[in-house]
């Protein structure tokens, strides 16, 4: 059986622990223990993408979308998508006192794996996959 959740939220950086909150609030209501690396890996890279959403989105003022499924194998499945036409691209980053840059070395680290999908005109959805 498949879980899913999805919202949308504004492009405020108070809705980035929203985000965190709601996604933890499903994954623990679906059976999802706390301190499991799926819930916490899954409650992070969805920290990280909504960051990337409101910092790297469009200049309008649109909402952006999260979607959470668990899949039957108590995977996660992740989806933030912003009206923004540029696709994530990684960034050099050496010192650890630079508080960005570090986003897509986490999905590469903690996702199993992830891609962006183009929506037309209507921007993109970056996608991860975390298995359970």
């Amino acid at each position: 059986m498949l879980r899913r959740d999805v919202f949308r939220l504004p492009p405020h950086p108070a809705s980035v622990p929203l985000a965190r909150t709601r996604v933890r609030d499903h994954l623990s209501a679906w059976g999802h223990a706390s301190g499991r690396a799926t819930l916490d890996d899954t409650v992070l890279l969805v920290s990280e993408l909504a960051t990337n959403a409101i910092l790297h989105g469009p200049v309008v003022e649109r909402d952006f979308e999260v979607a959470v499924t668990v899949l039957a194998d108590g995977s996660c499945f992740i989806e933030v998508s912003d009206e923004g036409p540029a696709e994530p691209e990684p960034r050099v980053t050496d010192a650890w006192e630079d508080e960005g840059g570090r986003g897509l070395r986490l999905l590469d680290t903690l996702a199993d794996a992830w891609g962006v999908w183009r929506r037309g005109s209507h921007g993109k959805t970056v996608w991860a996959l975390v298995r359970g």
